[in-house]
């Protein structure tokens, strides 16, 4: 018998978050300076809103986990409808973007993921950002030209954390492949456990508040579930 399918899944999920957090701990990092600068985005399209909100409930603490290394600004970045792309400025605090976010509409529309890139390009060469989280499920665009802009990220240090919803094989090649050219790191997740994501994110802002060390250190504290980073991290 090979057991239950959920247990199986349960499983290679809690691996997949396991290796992710042995990548970003790999991950070499940008001088902070000051407070940590992260650019958040999301797909916002119509299929992505039970994800959105989820987020905008939990985006908090990614603030919090952060207070005690000096902080983070967060800029919020998204796509939707067909041409819709939007930039926020940069928030110091969880409540100033759970308004912007609650103020979203996720609209059908195709995936906008070069945007995304070419804005975190732009935005790294106006001033330092310490990453790029992207939270998406699917990519309709082409793949090399992804790819391209990815390893432009790469050269500035930008590392992208690739966040998949769900299990598209397709779009799961592709932003592997992102996140591998800018020196970032993928996992996949599911829509239906918040915390996941949660502790992902929390995970890569505390990594661009302080660094790999203050990652580990983060992981020893919490301890528990796949956040149990003394015993997992792989020193470079």
């Amino acid at each position: 018998m090979t057991g239950d399918p959920k247990q199986i899944r349960k499983l290679a999920s809690k691996g997949e978050m396991e290796a992710f957090l042995r990548q970003v701990a790999k991950t070499p990092m940008r001088a902070t300076g000051g407070r940590g600068r992260l650019i958040f985005a999301m797909d916002a399209t119509a299929s992505r809103k039970p994800t959105w909100e989820r987020a905008a409930r939990i985006q908090a603490a990614m603030f919090s986990e952060s207070a005690e290394l000096g902080g983070l600004e967060i800029q919020l970045c998204y796509y939707s409808g067909v041409l819709g792309f939007e930039c926020s400025p940069w928030y110091e605090e969880a409540s100033a973007l759970r308004t912007c976010m609650t103020g979203v509409s996720c609209t059908a529309g195709l995936s906008q993921i070069g945007r995304v890139l070419q804005h975190a390009e732009e935005e790294s060469r106006r001033g330092r950002v310490n990453a790029l989280v992207f939270v998406g499920d699917c990519v309709e665009e082409n793949a090399d030209e992804l790819a391209g802009l990815a390893g432009r990220l790469g050269l500035l240090g930008l590392p992208a954390f690739v966040f998949q919803e769900g299990f598209d094989p397709g779009a799961e090649q592709s932003l592997r492949r992102i996140a591998r050219l800018s020196g970032g790191a993928y996992c996949r997740f599911d829509a239906n456990s918040p915390q996941t994501l949660r502790d992902l994110l929390s995970a890569v802002a505390v990594y661009a508040a302080g660094g790999r060390t203050a990652l580990e250190h983060f992981g020893n504290q919490r301890g528990g579930k796949a956040l149990r980073l003394a015993h997992q991290i792989v020193k470079a």
